[in-house]
């Protein structure tokens, strides 16, 4: 694409189609960006629209199509054509910087997420300049560009929060260090002398106050790896700054906003977290200043008020207070029993009480109450904070601080009991102090898995909580029940079976429940009772203990997906699944009713997928539906392919990214069902599944190999008479598969498939080119996860074919190759196959290469039989060796970015081991016994011979072992 006006132009228009809410209009525009970006120029004409363009709306829609573009394309993966030529890359580092620092803030944002991805890359090796330029932009006085660079250097470096420690990240900040502590420590001291200059200046407050934000987490980035010998000799300087910012009050940066965080608020809650970082982790070189901060701190959570745009800063402070109190030699500074009466009367209490701003969450953005409340993103509400408090204190103080609270939760139980409609929120917020004082260590999986002794559950559950789960409307005081089904959820592993059995129909009931979070946390309850493991690791709660509730459950969770709000609730969903996989044969009566309610719902989210986990669940559930079902009548395949069919073709038409990795997963689910042919409605789609587009998505890979390789299984001689000119493009398939580093193993899955499957004639006149690849390949990038899967190969292909064929094979394509390969890479590699099936192909192969191929006791191959079985005998009886040298790091299949959707595997379509050689060895050492008996028998003395003279002692041991398991001896 050339940089001209016209191309522009066209751009523009295609970027306007894309904002577009109709998706006839929407959908064609973005294919063809997609179908444009790989063309040189384009980011380059995108960044010229973004600078030079007169409409904003394009501006930003530039910015951000543009920040995905390099988000998509930047990394090189290997193996895989890199997606920007290297002329794009050197204009896009040349011109981005200043280009980002001249933008407006909206469109700045865009592009300093983009410069931190191309630095997640190319810093600093391949970037050297970058920090040079953003330091020196520091001297301009002007703090629209001084914030750019802040901004851009704190998308740049806060992945030193999260990064595993390595001499490469240590290299890295301290180059970052050397450059920046300095430059960044002066526009610090700087930044806050223009405060003073400048406090009576609203505009220029806002303007600083900004700038020292971003300072305070850069600090916080810079120092969490280690603490760095700069800042160490440089605490004094941004320690007592800190705190003196800390108990700063300006009336002009006060906001009259009451949900909206305010500059001051945001600059306090980093400060709180730069100072709990340090009081953490280095508490020593902190110790000096603790006690103020301690002292600063308090003082802040005791005169800041219940507002909303507080929260991120008092939960911060409690946060601070948190990690303070948990640490022994600060133990002392909590002792007193007024000092925790205090905390607890006037910061864990108050900040627990459910406010007006939870109740209208709760009610008008249920989906963002859930997340917090259920998912722990709650790290920054006041509940979830002062319920880390508990804890903390909870580790030296539990008995008193359990009989302080226990005070509080009875008075608050009797102010309700008062009067329930109007003091409900007091119950509310003593269970909330009842389940934070109870939990000492939660996962996800399991709820608490540690409490604390002092508190009965039981007896709780029974007396206060039961009760509002048992009343006649499932409607009134949905916060309550919400609170009640948390409960269960959370204690499921204290309270006694009996207990959560009485529960269950409870839980049912109030899946019909108006309240979004209420019936979502009733299907998310049940799902998670269904799961918990009793003795000998079956289900806790049976299939036949559900007997009586099947019906009312299943109508419930589908009747919960009708209600408004919940039409694609993952919560529900994830129960739908669990239940299935819980009753099994129990569906199969309602099964015809379900798959279609499932259909249907299918054919409504594929007009525009949005719900990724909602989507992974809803076909989980469809493949268990069959599964259950045909286990019992496997007829039932086609009645289920009549209801899925019309859905699939439509998704595959359309393109629907999204599902084709699901509905490929479903499709080979179906088919591997028949018994020993493909029905048409299969053969009319075999062609398509070889197009070369379906498999540059990386997602479409391993469920387009499955499901080809159901093809072969099911449908090998139709496929050689009634599509054998299909055969070149299903070898083109597993060509592409084996260049790649990442899928070369999908291609021996085919492969194998291939080998075993199709009519040896249909497959002769190819196979010398595929060995002929499979040797470029190895000679080219020879990897330990590529030799495990030739070694596998060449012995299902012995298997198949003859250990004599294919001795001829490799020596057709150059003298003595066979004997290479024997000494190259299967008497040296064979320890590292892993996995039973592949280890039992590899031995029955080895056995017929030694026993079944003449030249092996006649040629110079020779030399080779008695090292070939000592290698067998060690793939018996060593263990695996699974070494990978120190330069192969695999991309991981799923980690490949990109615009494509990653591949999901459907634990419920999971296919069932496949051995090739089942039917023909049951136990491969007596085979190999079996095997030497016979060749012993047709050439007398010369295996015993070999045998006395060269193999090690040890590995004859074993082997008279398997000769006498088989009841033979060698002649």
């Amino acid at each position: 694409m050339e940089l001209s006006d016209a191309n522009l132009q066209t751009l523009t228009e295609y970027l306007k189609k894309t904002l577009d809410p109709d998706p006839a209009i929407r959908r064609p525009a973005e294919k063809f960006l997609e179908s444009v970006e790989g063309s040189q120029n384009y980011p380059l004409l995108l960044l010229t629209l973004l600078e030079k363009s007169q409409e904003n709306v394009i501006k930003v829609c530039a910015s951000v199509t543009f920040k995905n573009y390099i988000k998509r394309n930047w990394r090189i993966v290997e193996d895989e054509p890199n997606k920007i030529c290297e002329s794009d890359r050197i204009a896009i580092k040349a011109n981005i910087v200043p280009l980002m620092l001249s933008s407006p803030e909206q469109i700045q944002k865009q592009l300093s997420d983009a410069i931190s991805i191309i630095g997640r890359e190319d810093f600093p090796q391949k970037w050297p300049d970058l920090l040079t330029e953003m330091v020196n932009r520091f001297q301009s006085g002007d703090f629209h560009v001084i914030n750019g660079v802040l901004r851009t250097a704190h998308s740049l470096f806060k992945r030193y929060r999260h990064e595993f420690k390595s001499n490469e990240l240590w290299t890295e900040i301290k180059l970052v260090l050397d450059a920046f502590a300095l430059p960044l420590t002066n526009l610090f001291k700087a930044t806050i002398e223009l405060c003073s200059t400048h406090a009576n200046d609203a505009s220029a407050l806002k303007v600083l106050f900004s700038s020292l934000i971003l300072i305070a987490k850069l600090f916080y980035s810079l120092n969490f790896q280690d603490l760095p010998e700069f800042f160490e000799d440089n605490m004094e300087t941004w320690m007592t700054n800190f705190h003196s910012l800390l108990t700063l009050d300006n009336k002009l940066l006060q906001t009259d906003d009451e949900e909206e965080a305010g500059l001051l608020e945001l600059l306090k809650s980093q400060i709180c977290d730069n100072a709990a970082l340090y009081a953490q982790k280095y508490d020593e070189e902190f110790q000096p200043y603790l006690p103020r901060f301690v002292t600063a701190i308090w003082n802040l959570l005791v005169t800041t008020g219940q507002e909303v745009k507080y929260d991120l800063l008092v939960s911060n402070a409690i946060q601070f207070l948190a990690s303070v109190c948990e640490r022994p030699h600060y133990k002392h500074l909590f002792e007193d029993q007024n000092t925790l009466t205090s905390i607890c009367e006037k910061v864990i209490v108050p900040n627990m009480e459910f406010r007006a701003a939870d109740e209208e969450a709760f009610e008008d953005n249920s989906e963002e109450y859930i997340r917090r409340d259920l998912e722990g993103s709650d790290i920054d509400t006041r509940r979830r904070a002062a319920c880390d408090l508990v804890r903390g204190l909870c580790k030296f103080f539990e008995g008193p601080v359990t009989g302080i609270f226990s005070g509080y939760v009875n008075s608050m139980l009797q102010e309700y009991a008062k009067n329930p409609s109007v003091n409900w929120k007091h119950k509310d917020a003593a269970i909330y102090l009842v389940t934070s004082l109870a939990s000492k260590a939660q996962t996800q999986k399991h709820g608490i898995t540690q409490a604390n002794e002092l508190v009965n559950l039981t007896e709780f559950f029974v007396n206060h909580i039961q009760p509002d789960l048992k009343s006649a409307t499932v409607n009134e005081f949905p916060v309550l029940k919400a609170d009640g089904i948390k409960y269960i959820m959370i204690f499921r592993n204290q309270v006694p079976k009996e207990q959560l059995l009485v529960a269950i129909p409870l839980l049912i009931n109030h899946l019909q429940a108006e309240s979004i979070v209420v019936h979502t946390y009733a299907a998310h309850a049940l799902e998670r009772l269904f799961t918990m493991r009793g003795t000998n690791n079956t289900t806790l709660i049976t299939a036949a203990e559900m007997a009586p509730f099947v019906e009312v459950l299943l109508t419930n969770l589908f009747k919960a997906l009708t209600l408004p709000g919940s039409s694609e609730n993952e919560y529900i969903m994830k129960a739908i699944m669990r239940s299935f996989s819980l009753l099994q044969e129990s569906i199969i009566p309602y099964i015809p009713s379900v798959i279609t309610q499932l259909t249907q719902k299918l054919l409504a989210v594929s007009k525009n997928p949005s719900k990724p986990h909602f989507n992974h669940y809803m076909f989980e559930s469809i493949c268990l539906s069959i599964r259950i079902t045909c286990k019992a009548n496997p007829e039932a395949v086609g009645s289920f392919e009549e209801a899925l069919f019309l859905v699939f073709t439509e998704i595959l038409q359309n393109d629907v990214q999204e599902f084709i990795p699901y509905v490929f997963q479903v499709m080979s689910l179906l088919l591997e069902m028949h018994k020993n042919e493909i029905p048409s409605s299969y053969m009319a789609l075999f062609p398509h599944l070889l197009q070369p587009v379906l498999w540059e998505r990386t997602g479409n890979i391993p469920p387009l190999v499955r499901l080809l390789q159901a093809f072969l299984e099911r449908g090998a001689s139709t496929i050689a008479s009634a599509a054998a000119d299909k055969i070149p493009g299903l070898l083109g398939v597993f060509q592409k598969l084996i260049a790649s580093k990442a899928n070369d193993h999908q291609g021996f899955y085919l492969l194998n498939s291939i080998i075993e499957h199709m009519p040896p004639e249909s497959v002769d006149q190819y196979r010398k080119q595929i060995f002929i690849l499979l040797f470029q390949r190895l000679q080219n990038s020879k990897t330990t996860k590529f030799i495990k899967s030739f070694l596998v190969f060449i012995n299902l292909y012995c298997i198949r074919y003859g250990a004599l064929a294919l001795q001829e094979i490799f020596d057709s394509i150059q003298p003595k190759m066979f004997g290479m390969v024997l000494e190259k890479i299967i008497i040296p590699e064979i320890q590292k196959v892993s996995g039973q099936v592949e280890k039992k192909i590899c031995a029955v192969g080895i056995t017929k290469i030694l026993t079944e191929c003449p030249p092996m006791m006649d040629t110079e191959y020779t030399k080779l039989w008695i090292p070939l079985l000592q290698a067998l005998i060690g793939l018996f009886e060593l263990p695996e060796d699974d070494t990978i040298p120190d330069e192969e790091h695999f991309i991981d299949i799923e980690d490949t970015p990109g615009y494509q959707t990653a591949f999901s595997q459907l634990a419920f379509a999971g296919k069932k081991e496949h051995d090739p050689v089942g039917q023909m060895v049951n136990n491969p050492r007596i085979h190999l016994a079996q095997s030497l008996h016979k060749l012993s028998t047709a050439c007398p003395g010369r295996v015993l011979s070999m045998l006395s003279t060269s193999l090690n002692a040890e590995a004859l041991q074993y082997l008279q072992g398997y000769l006498q398991a088989a009841s033979v001896s060698l002649l």
